[in-house]
C-alpha cells in the first residue's frame, strides 16, 4: 500500500495516458471503412442465388420477412454502442490524467 501512496501521481498519469491512447486507437480503428464490406457482398450473392433459383415459376410462394432492416438496425446499434464506449474510455483517460495534475494540500 505504501508503494501506491508514494507513486500515486505517476500511477494516475500512466493509467490516464494508457486509457486515453487505447480509447483513441479503438475509436479510430473501429470507424467504418468506405466501400463494400464482405458481409454486404455475401448478402448480395445470396440474394442473387435466391433470385436465380426462383426463376419464373408461376407458383405462389410464401413471402419471407425482410431481415435486412433488422440486420441494418443491429449493425448501427452495435456501431453506436462501440462509439459511446470508446468516447467514455477517452473521457475516463482525460479524467485520470487531469486528476493527477491537481495539486493537493498536504496536511
Amino acid at each position: 500500500m505504501e508503494f501506491f501512496t508514494k507513486y500515486k501521481i505517476i500511477i494516475l498519469r500512466l493509467v490516464g495516458v494508457v486509457i486515453l491512447l487505447i480509447g483513441f486507437a479503438v475509436h479510430f480503428w473501429s470507424q467504418p471503412q468506405k466501400g463494400v464490406s464482405v458481409n454486404e457482398i455475401a448478402a448480395a450473392n445470396v440474394a442473387r442465388m435466391e433470385a436465380s433459383v426462383k426463376g419464373d415459376t408461376k407458383y405462389t410462394t410464401k413471402v419471407k420477412p425482410d431481415m435486412s432492416t433488422f440486420a441494418k438496425a443491429l449493425t448501427t446499434a452495435q456501431q453506436e454502442r462501440a462509439r459511446y464506449i470508446t468516447i467514455f474510455a477517452m473521457i475516463l483517460g482525460i479524467v485520470f490524467l487531469g486528476y493527477s495534475f491537481i495539486k493537493k494540500e498536504e496536511d
